[in-house]
């Protein structure tokens, strides 16, 4: 065995703020091997960060020692960064200049040699398919091309050991595996040491090996294969021919032995606390049509039986006026050939779709594809140039504030005042939406118990956790118990309990009869769904269910597609008849 690439040995971490002591990293030791993709995963405030931080030499540790490549980190810590490259969480690219100048910025800040440029901006721009987009400012790009942009300045100069801080984070699915075929290609031909976090468990299951933090603490370290064997014999698909998913899901959520339920496509999958085979008679005594199938572990389950404490008590109902009827079909959003541009480009063309009460509908599509301006013109934040809207029975050309009264907004980035606590946040927010007195007390008690907020509501938002921002903002955007909910990218970047955490709060919200509208980039999540649409390039590429549009995909070669291989599949035929167009 060669010499680690990148060593841990008893490395602690301690920060300090107004609130006390946080151990981030709490006596880590591990080894790396050279040549390899490490996948560094764990809950949100695992020490994910903070351990890149310090291995990048940014950081110095309390106790322990760090080795990076051979070099005294702690000791050298220069030494360190010029011999490695580090894209953090938002990697700092230069929106007013072009993808160019951007790339030479980076050459001239990392010193490569004039003389070895053009050659690397070929390879660097064939790899990441940016070449056509040379001169377009970076601000104007999509998404994922900004990340893989971000990758390509990473990786101006060769590093020998590469660290990305959740690189994938916020791309659609098409250019999340295009960033993962630029980072294979830098290990197979370059030989290069990867280390990355990631929120995504079937990246994390791509992995050479995998790190599991949680805590500041190191719990586990081996190859995917290792974790998902620990759960076999555990885990299960259930079917109810007279219970609708969500439904089945809250059910089986509760039922004595389970520790985990997930919607998957039509089923809801099951991990149980011990290796058992589930009766149907004792998870849904009195229910009919019961199929139980088992099913192969995958490492997401291993993540959640290795972390998740099971719920024992009942979730805190959401409101005791939330006084919605739930009349079948009724048609709360409606959208007829909606249409925008902005100057000469149409970032929205001839989209329609309607959404009923109480209905979860997704809206998906890749960077770029149009899912964003659609949600602002839906919120009455931007005019449509034409076509129909209507929302709650309000026109928006004629009537938007009035709709904006019976709507909640989660955007999706962060949007709170981060220099303001928890709960001037959640004051302000009901405030704005015209809440005083006693009904505000009311609902301000009501959002810091729901969503566990109490111990940080003299926390500044800025400060929370990831997991905890999102908490907050979804708190913010029910404050006032609207009947609609808009939900832009609601989890990115989030960990796995806290994305269970998050849908259990909107399932409940669907089956008390809110509508619901969401974006998402975790193509699984779109099971949540009753219907969704895809789009690309402004326009409805497909609509359906997601039963549908897996069933399209299916395959000799694929007979059990996901929703992501189905999204992949649209979106490349798409890209085959744009380029066969003459």
């Amino acid at each position: 065995m060669s010499a680690a690439a990148l060593k841990f040995s008893a490395v602690s971490k301690t920060f300090t703020s107004e609130r006390g002591q946080l151990s981030a990293l709490d006596g880590i030791s591990f080894n790396i091997q050279p040549g390899r993709v490490t996948g560094l995963i764990g809950p949100d405030g695992a020490g994910k960060t903070t351990l890149i931080r310090l291995a990048a030499g940014l950081l110095l540790p309390d106790a322990g020692e760090i080795q990076v490549l051979g070099i005294d980190a702690i000791a050298e810590p220069l030494t360190v960064q010029s011999s490695i490259s580090y894209m953090p969480q938002r990697f700092g690219l230069y929106e007013d200049l072009s993808v160019q100048e951007n790339l030479d910025l980076y050459a001239d800040l990392q010193g490569l040699p004039r003389i070895e440029r053009p050659g690397r901006y070929a390879q660097l721009m064939q790899m990441t398919g940016l070449g056509p987009f040379a001169g377009r400012l970076a601000g104007q790009l999509s998404g994922g091309m900004k990340q893989k942009l971000g990758l390509a300045c990473t990786l101006v100069r060769s590093p020998q050991l590469l660290l990305l801080d959740e690189p994938t984070v916020g791309v659609d699915p098409v250019s999340r595996r295009e960033l993962w075929q630029i980072i294979y290609r830098q290990v197979q031909d370059a030989g290069m040491t990867v280390l990355l976090s990631t929120a995504y468990l079937d990246e994390a299951e791509r992995c050479d090996e995998v790190l599991l933090l949680h805590q500041g603490k190191l719990l586990d370290q081996g190859e995917p294969a290792k974790f998902s064997h620990s759960v076999e014999g555990r885990t299960f698909l259930v079917t109810a021919k007279d219970l609708g998913h969500r439904r089945l899901q809250e059910m089986l959520s509760r039922a004595p032995g389970v520790l985990d339920a997930l919607i998957e496509g039509e089923a809801v999958r099951l991990v149980m606390e011990t290796i058992q085979q589930p009766r149907a008679e004792v998870l849904l005594p009195g229910q009919k049509d019961i199929h139980i199938t088992t099913v192969s572990p995958r490492f997401e389950d291993a993540f959640i039986a290795r972390l998740k404490i099971r719920q024992t008590n009942p979730v805190t109902e959401f409101s005791s006026q939330l006084k919605i009827d739930p009349e079948k079909n009724e048609e709360v959003i409606s959208v007829k050939k909606l249409q925008r541009r902005f100057d000469d480009f149409i970032a929205v063309n001839n989209v329609s779709f309607s959404v009923r009460r109480g209905e979860i509908f997704g809206l998906l599509g890749a960077n770029g594809a149009g899912k964003s301006t659609t949600f602002r013109m839906l919120c009455g934040l931007l005019p449509a140039s034409s076509g129909e809207l209507a929302v709650a029975g309000y026109d928006l050309r004629r009537a938007a504030a009035t709709a904006r009264g019976r709507i909640g907004y989660m955007a999706q980035k962060f949007s709170l005042y981060s220099n303001l606590s928890v709960v001037q946040n959640l004051r302000f927010f009901s405030s704005a939406y015209g809440l005083k007195g006693k009904q505000q007390k009311l609902r301000l008690d009501w959002a810091l118990t729901t969503f566990a907020l109490k111990p940080f509501e003299d926390a500044n938002a800025g400060d929370l956790p990831l997991g905890y921002k999102q908490r907050l903002s979804f708190a913010a955007a029910l404050m006032h118990e609207p009947e609609i909910l808009f939900l832009d990218e609601p989890t990115s970047g989030v960990d796995p309990l806290a994305r269970r955490e998050f849908w259990a709060r909107t399932n409940a919200l669907a089956e008390a009869g809110v509508t619901v509208l969401v974006t998402t980039h975790f193509m699984e999540e779109a099971n949540y769904c009753d219907r969704l649409v895809i789009m690309a390039d402004g326009e409805v590429l497909a609509a359906g269910t997601p039963l549908s549009m897996k069933s399209g995909a299916r395959t000799e070669d694929n007979p059990d597609p996901t929703m992501e291989d189905a999204f992949i599949q649209l979106i490349e035929q798409r890209q085959q008849k744009s380029q066969a167009a003459p």
